[in-house]
């Protein structure tokens, strides 16, 4: 219906339309459009800030009716990468402000046909995108090792499939697990769902026998959490939360008119 309302009663002439931000968060997808943005990509844009309660983001100029094809879909964009951006950019603060150094990054857990516009969105937040899709890293999780018959044939058949040039990592629930992946050859450990003085005690433990062994904590960790899982021995902390359940940035496109942009 949309696209019959464009056809039918949008005109070919030539406007000018303005991006506005209309809540808190940090400005991400920048990339994707083609327009005159006003506001850096990583910005956190404030609406409190100007008497409008509303930011000038970009500038869109075009066709009329090009412009309001795309503006539903470039909002949707925009407010999720985005919304993303601002909850990535909030885990990597409170890391930095423990002290801590290591990768804060998203999971495999992304949206169908998304997860570009989504990997991006952490990495404008200063997060890891963890691996980008399955080609990148060998993951091998329990269904993988059951399927083996035990971790060291899992790493020993994902390393002859993988050649050298490719990192591997376990998926481990215990001590025994990850020394067996770390003598079987993986080069990450996934200490997976472990509560966190367990966590912080194997993974000294790791670190000892296995100094370049990189170490991921993962497992229902949260921005208000993650500070329990904070570590030395600790490489990365991996949150699902950072592509899920996030809040979405508010933004509108209004064409411009005679008494100004931000009229109602």
């Amino acid at each position: 219906m949309a696209y019959l309302t464009s056809i039918y009663i949008m005109v070919e002439s030539d406007q000018v339309a303005f991006l506005l931000g209309k809540s808190h968060g940090v400005l991400a997808g920048v990339p994707f459009f083609t327009v005159e943005w006003q506001v850096p990509e990583g910005s956190v844009i404030d609406p409190s800030t100007v008497a409008s309660g509303k930011v000038v983001v970009a500038k869109v100029s075009g066709k009329c009716r090009n412009i309001l094809l795309g503006e539903r879909t470039a909002l949707n964009i925009l407010t999720r990468a985005s919304g993303i951006a601002t909850q990535a950019s909030a885990a990597v603060k409170v890391a930095r402000g423990l002290g801590w150094h290591g990768h804060v990054a998203g999971t495999r857990k992304t949206t169908p046909g998304f997860r570009v516009v989504e990997k991006y969105a952490l990495l404008v937040a200063g997060a890891s995108t963890h691996r980008n899709d399955l080609s990148q890293m060998v993951m091998l999780k329990d269904n993988h090792v059951w399927a083996s018959g035990s971790i060291t044939n899992a790493v020993k058949k994902a390393k002859t499939a993988a050649g050298f040039s490719m990192k591997i990592e376990v998926e481990c629930r215990k001590l025994e697990e990850a020394v067996e992946a770390a003598h079987a050859g993986a080069d990450i450990v996934m200490l997976d769902n472990f509560e966190p003085p367990q966590l912080k005690q194997v993974a000294a433990t790791l670190k000892q026998q296995f100094p370049h062994l990189l170490i991921e904590a993962s497992g229902g960790i949260t921005i208000d959490t993650m500070g329990d899982y904070v570590s030395p021995h600790v490489d990365i902390i991996s949150q699902g939360k950072l592509t899920q359940g996030y809040g979405f940035v508010d933004f509108s496109l209004k064409i411009q008119k005679s008494e100004g942009i931000l009229a109602d």
